[in-house]
């Protein structure tokens, strides 16, 4: 009769096997039962599917043997890295992890083993919220580590993510700038760029415009002068033209980045083209890449779409979004790394907004209940991105007129944020919710004065600023003061047409009409609402073009222009109606009811509701 093997048969087999192998060969037993043993623990962690549990049993019958130290602390350290990252038994994992750092450290010139248990050790402290165990860890590593190059510059860029993390950007900008000088001593001017230009993206995330600009100065002389491995070059060169286009973006200079983003696409199609090198760099120091060649290729996409978005060109953000979102579900298929999902909902983000312009608000509200799923995976995604869903929902309440929801969501959405830019995108925002309620004069006022574009502006984004204006233009619009809400209109447009911001350019444009029309001057106002209309339609910008066909329609009308006052008269019925049946679809959505939502992570069930509940007169 045939006997089924089981999993704890064949691990007593295999003891037993490897006993009676050691008993009849004293001589040579070391050497060959360790082998043996981790050759069928390999041979298990790489099955199709790996069988952890096995594994496990190879490499724990390894202290059956009491192996010599070096074997000793190798063997917990492949089971605690085993343990961590295939099963959930994250204590055992930590025995065994503090069992390899504290041997290995007892012996001489095991570096690798010694090095790699405080890396995972750390790194699964930081899983446990246990930082405050992890940081003096990494410390003692990096300081005995000095003469490991490859280990020094690792453990030091470990620690600065971990203070990264924290928002602890001064230690984490100090620790970089460390080793960027250990870099330069041991002769490693590429880890020295990649040190220089990770403290760069940290110093423009903490606004510290005046050290950034010599620090990317310095970077790009290191980078053009380097010569080496053609891919770690290319991609150093992506790394600081990803630096260069952000900060222009930050800044709202959509026109002036132009030919750093055209250097950046001409660097990723060069990458693209060449294939991996496998001879590996003679120093050590060297041995570090900054990010996977796709993971390169979807970033690019991304800050070509977050360009687009800004400069108004949605059908442009819309193709390389896809392009994008295509890419990332074929490397989620391969690989679970946490900023695929940075990326992708920083993608949706900026979809979502086009999609809330062309007039798509049924698709942009089921984008944004996509980020919700995205952010109920992750914790930590959804404390960072927390405040820009918010404001997504804010913009969203906008658009099907749910102003109290949309005050809600903004009001949300600040009490979150702490990024600058991002807390005067929300204000300017809520301020055109005040003056469209018409009843909230103090709370109004009270924005204003914190974002007065021409006295102590928060923010040096030039896109933000010429908001502020338009802003300030459709306030002084609806109170009557015509003259002062030109001067504030046309403040926008010197702003807007100086660097390409096509959206605010078509919005002050057909503002101008409008308050042309309303004092009689009917040839003046044709010639702001016609470019405005050609702009929206560029764009296209649903609203503005439904706006821009009202308007038409009066003027020509009053111009006696009979057929072009019925053709501007059929355009708008047809936007009307476009908008009309996409606003009745978004509120009939069971996502509709995230609108409600202002506390806590996001809702995991979203119940269905009867049907749309919001007034359409906004948009007809």
């Amino acid at each position: 009769m045939n006997q089924t093997w089981q999993p704890g048969n064949l691990a007593v087999a295999l003891k037993n096997l490897l006993l009676s192998w050691k008993m009849a060969s004293n001589v040579e037993a070391p050497e060959r039962w360790y082998l043996a043993l981790l050759g069928f623990a390999e041979h298990f962690r790489t099955s199709s599917p790996p069988k952890i549990r096995l594994c496990v049993h190879c490499l724990q019958a390894v202290f059956q043997f009491k192996p010599p130290q070096r074997i000793e602390a190798r063997t917990h350290l492949q089971l605690g890295s085993v343990l961590y990252h295939h099963t959930k038994n994250s204590e055992l994992a930590r025995n065994h992890l503090e069992k390899a750092w504290l041997i290995s450290q007892q012996v001489p010139q095991f570096e690798d083993v010694k090095f790699e248990a405080a890396s995972i050790l750390s790194e699964l402290f930081c899983q446990q919220n246990l930082v405050d165990s992890a940081k003096p860890l990494l410390r003692k590593a990096i300081q005995i580590s000095q003469q490991t190059p490859y280990w020094h510059c690792r453990l030091l860029f470990q620690l600065a993510q971990l203070h990264t993390l924290e928002k602890d950007l001064v230690s984490a900008c100090d620790l970089l700038g460390v080793g960027a000088e250990y870099a330069r001593v041991v002769g490693s001017e590429y880890t020295r760029a990649l040190f220089l230009l990770s403290k760069g993206m940290l110093l423009l995330m903490e606004r510290k415009l005046g050290e950034v600009h010599p620090l990317l100065t310095l970077c790009g002389t290191i980078v053009e002068n380097w010569q080496g491995n053609p891919i770690q070059k290319e991609s150093l060169r992506v790394f600081f033209l990803v630096l260069q286009v952000t900060h222009y973006l930050d800044a709202g200079q959509v026109k002036s980045v132009k030919p750093c983003l055209k250097q950046l696409q001409q660097c990723i199609q060069t990458i693209s083209t060449l294939h991996d090198d496998e001879i590996l760099p003679s120093n050590p120091a060297d041995l570090f890449h900054w990010l996977p060649k796709e993971h390169m290729c979807v970033l690019v996409y991304l800050v070509t779409v977050m360009h687009s978005m800004q400069a108004g060109y949605l059908e442009k953000a819309q193709k390389y979004t896809d392009k994008a979102l295509m890419q990332l579900e074929k490397l989620k298929m391969l690989d679970c790394s946490p900023i695929l999902s940075t990326f992708q909902v920083i993608l949706l983000e900026h979809i979502i907004m086009c999609r809330l312009v062309t007039g798509h608000k049924a698709t942009a509200l089921q984008e944004i209940s996509q980020v919700c799923q995205l952010c109920q995976q992750s914790p930590r995604l959804f404390t960072n991105h927390a405040a820009q869903l918010h404001t997504l929902l804010g913009l969203y309440c906008i658009s099907v007129n749910c102003m109290d929801n949309a005050e809600a969501q903004f009001t949300t959405a600040l009490r979150l944020t702490t990024h600058q830019e991002l807390w005067t995108y929300i204000v300017t925002n809520l301020a055109s919710v005040y003056i469209r309620e018409g009843n909230r004069h103090q709370e109004l006022y009270s924005l204003l004065e914190r974002i007065n574009p021409d006295h102590n502006f928060p923010v040096s984004s030039h896109c933000l600023r010429a908001a502020a204006f338009y802003i300030r233009g459709l306030l002084s619009f609806f109170q009557g003061r015509y003259n002062e809400a030109k001067r504030f209109l046309r403040e926008t447009l010197k702003m807007s047409n100086a660097e390409d911001l096509n959206r605010l350019t078509a919005c002050s444009l057909v503002l101008l009409g409008h308050i042309f029309y309303v004092l009689g001057n009917h040839r003046e106002s044709n010639n702001m609402v016609v470019p405005a209309m050609q702009l929206a339609s560029k764009i296209p910008d649903m609203s503005v073009q439904l706006w821009s066909s009202a308007l038409l329609k009066d003027l020509n009308k009053a111009l006696g222009n009979t057929m072009d006052a019925h053709e501007a008269a059929q355009m708008h019925q047809n936007f009307s109606q476009q908008l009309l049946q996409d606003h009745i679809a978004a509120c009939s959505l069971p996502e509709h009811n995230l609108i409600s939502w202002t506390d806590g992570p996001p809702p995991v069930q979203i119940q269905a509701q009867n049907g749309p509940t919001t007034s359409l007169a906004s948009l007809l």
